[in-house]
């Protein structure tokens, strides 16, 4: 058991000769397959410790990983990873070793699987639940053309929780595809473990021998329906008493465990059995998170994923501190108004501690809904609660919100629901990437009829646009991004500020630059340089239209700023508008283009995107470059 990270790049000799072979791994005996697992962990600790990233999910999967690659012949034979925070041994093991000290940054490798990366990540994923869906589609496409293909999903007691992961069960208890299901359970929340009994009978139900008499008895007793309803049933409470297989016996598939996800010689005899089977199998195997590293193992939230680790952590404590993350502001607003309000209800789709809602749920329990990974759920859960007089708060990044739209026109905005939407993430993520970012909340919420949409450009501003959100009677959201804040003081007191009418901070002339979010700052240093007026938008929706007959009356040009995409945005409104109103003015838009922006530092994607105070100036100076307007800043 490892208790500290290593400082030096550890000696993995048996890494050394797969570097991408897998015919080296598929070779091994026990003994060098346990010795690679010991490897595959250090060198894990040590990168990570490196870079930054996810941590603790696949410290859990190192000897599944091994096992599958060890027993499939990859990449013909498939395996579709959940989430993908679990998928960095299965990385090292397929030839970006060396490249995982780059994970997560420009130009490196992605955090996540992604095809055009790796012929061995066969589906690209970030958002959950989806791996039983897409595993199905490959093993239904094999069938189809005739191929003698495995085809294995891996997904977690967490993501399993998700909506579509039963759908897909349930599709596929249906069709049988010869298909391989893993749950990896490492968090005690389906079934218990209940040692060696269970796993002699999962031994059992995997063997060849086992499954021959089992079909052998099917077609003997199946002609005498008594009999056969009596083995059926005597063997499905055989199996009710040692393993929490019912429910996926119900739905079709053939259940084995649950087993220990960390002894390398059960799972390779398992899944050679298992994966000769035809129809759909489902293995549960036990892990533990972290496993292998004492302080992951014992604070599993806080090691699911870390900072690149100082050399100097004296150093690195002596830095200024950092203004508060927006998930903090609303944490702390959300409290603030529980405490004055009892029919506020705090919701979160499995996001407390990223959406900021760990104090809450400590100082709330009996008002906090952790409805787990189901986003459809959470929104039509707290419409109901509005339809009887509680307020509820939905909590959910930008990203995951994009899984219930239909609940939020339907259910919420249909009916004009009084639920507030705290939106997480709004905008560029950083090293998360494309499957993360937050980039088109404004577009599909701006055409939503009921809904307001608040865009906050600092912390204060953030805690008093959620103020004025939960004061209006009807949908409301407040998009606010990740990370610190501008450094702007909070003001205690809540205000609710006018809905609809924006600020303006600085008058100019020619060029006037409304700026809807967190690119305030880039939009000041351009309307300096430019000498332009400078508007703090506050509201996507509804604009003030007002100001925006001034500005146009006054100005020669308009510059729409927002971290969002072009098409259908905070820009498109004020396009729309004017030109509803007749009004004939130059207009350029700062926002996201038609592409998909990929992984890096906020820095980077920002620069990636054209939203540096570079690129408001270029397209705002009507006579000078961007380098010659900021040595004119006034």
């Amino acid at each position: 058991m490892t208790t500290t990270f290593p400082t030096v790049k550890p000696v993995t000799p048996l890494l050394e000769q797969i570097n991408s072979d897998l015919g080296v791994l598929r070779s091994m005996g026990e003994d060098d397959l346990r010795t690679l697992a010991d490897e595959v962990r250090q060198y894990m600790l040590f990168s990570v410790s490196q870079t930054g990233g996810h941590f603790g999910a696949g410290l859990g999967v190192v000897e599944l990983s091994i096992a599958l690659h060890h027993v499939l012949n990859t990449p013909e034979d498939r395996i579709v990873w959940d989430v993908g925070h679990q998928t960095y041994p299965h990385k090292i093991l397929t030839g970006r070793m060396e490249r995982l000290a780059t994970i997560r940054q420009a130009e490196g490798l992605s955090g996540f699987p992604k095809r055009s990366e790796s012929n061995f990540d066969t589906f690209g994923v970030g958002h959950s639940s989806t791996s039983i869906s897409a595993a199905m589609g490959m093993a239904i496409a094999a069938h189809r053309q005739g191929l003698e293909r495995k085809v294995v999903a891996v997904i977690g007691d967490g993501a399993i929780t998700g909506g579509m992961a039963f759908e897909a069960l349930a599709h596929a208890g249906h069709v049988r595809p010869n298909m391989l299901v893993i749950l990896n359970d490492n968090q005690m929340s389906i079934g218990h473990n209940t040692g060696g009994l269970a796993t002699y009978f999962a031994k059992i139900w995997a063997s060849p021998t086992y499954i021959a008499l089992r079909e052998g008895s099917k077609r003997i007793l199946e002609h005498v329906r008594t009999a056969w309803d009596f083995a059926k049933k005597t063997e499905e409470q055989m199996k009710s008493l040692v393993a929490p297989g019912m429910l996926f016996e119900e739905l079709g598939f053939n259940y084995v465990g649950p087993l220990d996800g960390h002894d390398l010689p059960q799972l390779v005899q398992t899944l050679e059995a298992m994966i000769e089977l035809k129809g759909p199998q489902l293995l549960h195997i036990r892990t533990v998170k972290g496993k292998g590293f004492s302080p992951a193992e014992s604070d599993p939230v806080g090691y699911h994923a870390i900072n690149k680790i100082e050399a100097n952590p004296e150093a690195a404590g002596n830095k200024k501190p950092s203004p508060p993350k927006y998930q903090d502001v609303f944490g702390r607003w959300l409290c603030d108004t529980a405490a004055a309000d009892s029919r506020l209800i705090g919701i979160t789709p499995a996001m407390c501690e990223g959406s900021g809602m760990v104090r809450f749920s400590q100082e709330y329990p009996d008002r906090y809904h952790d409805v787990a990974i189901a986003e459809q759920h959470a929104v039509t859960l707290a419409a109901g609660m509005a339809c009887d007089g509680l307020k509820p708060v939905v909590a959910i990044y930008s990203t995951f919100l994009q899984r219930a739209y239909d609940q939020l026109i339907h259910d919420v905005a249909l009916q004009n629901l009084d639920v507030t939407f705290a939106i997480d993430r709004g905008g560029l993520v950083g090293q998360d990437g494309a499957t993360h970012h937050g980039v088109y909340d404004l577009s599909y919420l701006r055409c939503i009829p009921n809904m307001i949409i608040a865009c906050p450009s600092n912390e204060n501003e953030c805690r008093q646009l959620l103020h004025t959100a939960y004061q209006h009677k009807g949908p409301a959201a407040i998009r606010y991004p990740r990370g610190a804040g501008t450094g702007a003081l909070i003001e205690n007191e809540m205000t609710a500020l006018p809905i609809g009418e924006a600020v303006t901070l600085r008058t100019g002339r020619r060029v006037a630059i409304l700026n809807f979010g967190v690119l305030l700052e880039e939009a000041e240093i351009a309307a300096r340089a430019l000498q332009a007026t400078l508007i703090d938008m506050r509201w996507a929706k509804p604009l003030d239209e007002t100001l925006l007959l001034q500005v146009a009356e006054s100005h020669d040009r308009l510059i729409t700023v927002e971290e969002n995409a072009l098409a259908g945005g905070a820009g498109s409104a004020v396009a729309e508008f004017l030109s509803g109103a007749n009004i004939d003015i130059e207009i350029r838009h700062i926002a996201i283009p038609d592409a998909f922006i990929h992984h890096g530092s906020q820095t980077e994607n920002r620069r990636a995107a054209g939203l540096t105070s570079e690129d408001i100036i270029d397209a705002g100076a009507l006579t000078t470059t961007a380098a010659e307007a900021l040595t004119n800043i006034v």
